[in-house]
């Protein structure tokens, strides 16, 4: 993939806000967005979180904008109720154990390594002393994207923004080890795996990894795939046996679910969330089924 990106000439500011990444949004999209989140609201009335079932959950965001760093943290700190927050080599180490697990655990991750998880989501982590992970894309370490660039519009999908979308530096990814931040891969290039052949598929896993190593002075052993959807974006067979030949000890997918003692760590269940969404919409995807 041929990337084009913005310097800091371009003369664009970075996207600081939620409201201007969805500014391109159409009123349809807006009205669905509100009706959604209304019938999330309703749905949720009967769902509960119990803080005594034993799983390990996988909440995990994209982006933490600066308008949103008063819910993000609202959000963890009602999560504290009702589980502990653990690294994700914690989560794997449970996972593999043959004891049961005795008690909610959460681990936090972020996909695609946006700077604004470095610039507001890492000092609320810091603060309620909370580790993560961030997947980080290879290619698009340290870059900034203009507003009609291919990787702005068709990869993260962001429409008729005016600023440009950043990616985190490498000093900035060593930095943010000690605030307990793992660095995991989400690829060298946000390729659907699906759609790549097996040499390719083992160059973005292969190279995004030594990539990540060489820069960090640290192992990179869990995974993300793009998009993250099985069957449809990788196969979490096939994909998922060639991370662990490659050395990862984790493949994170983005479909939601919990996870139980004898569950696959090469097949983590996640659940996407929005850090202005509401405590009810939290309980609705996070309650046990």
């Amino acid at each position: 993939m041929t990337l084009t990106h913005s310097d800091s000439d371009s003369g664009l500011k970075s996207t600081e806000l939620y409201s201007e990444s969805i500014c391109g949004y159409s009123v349809s999209q807006k009205i669905r967005s509100k009706v959604r989140d209304l019938t999330v609201e309703f749905l949720s009335i009967n769902k509960h979180i119990d803080r005594s079932v034993s799983c390990i959950q996988f909440p995990y965001y994209h982006h933490v904008y600066a308008d949103e760093v008063k819910d993000f943290e609202r959000q963890l700190n009602y999560l504290k109720n009702y589980g502990d927050f653990i690294s994700i080599d914690h989560a794997v180490e449970i996972l593999h154990s043959k004891s049961p697990i005795n008690g909610r655990y959460f681990c936090l991750t972020f996909d695609d390594g946006q700077l604004c998880c470095y610039k507001y989501a890492l000092p609320v982590l810091a603060k309620l002393s909370i580790p993560g992970t961030f997947y980080i894309v290879t290619e698009f370490v340290g870059k900034s994207f203009t507003p009609d660039s291919k990787i702005t519009r068709d990869v993260f999908g962001y429409r008729g923004i005016k600023t440009t979308l950043d990616f985190m530096s490498w000093d900035q990814c060593r930095e943010a080890l000690s605030a307990d931040i793992t660095i995991g891969s989400h690829s060298v290039s946000h390729t659907r795996l699906s759609v790549l052949t097996d040499n390719e598929v083992n160059f973005e896993l292969l190279g995004s990894k030594n990539k990540i190593e060489d820069n960090i002075g640290r192992q990179c052993i869990h995974f993300c795939a793009p998009y993250g959807i099985p069957s449809r974006d990788f196969n979490i067979i096939t994909h998922g046996r060639l991370a662990r030949d490659i050395g990862y000890i984790s493949f994170a997918t983005g479909s939601r679910g919990i996870n139980e003692l004898g569950d696959s760590p090469l097949e983590l269940r996640r659940d996407h969330l929005l850090a202005s969404w509401s405590n009810n919409q939290l309980k609705y995807f996070l309650a046990k089924p």
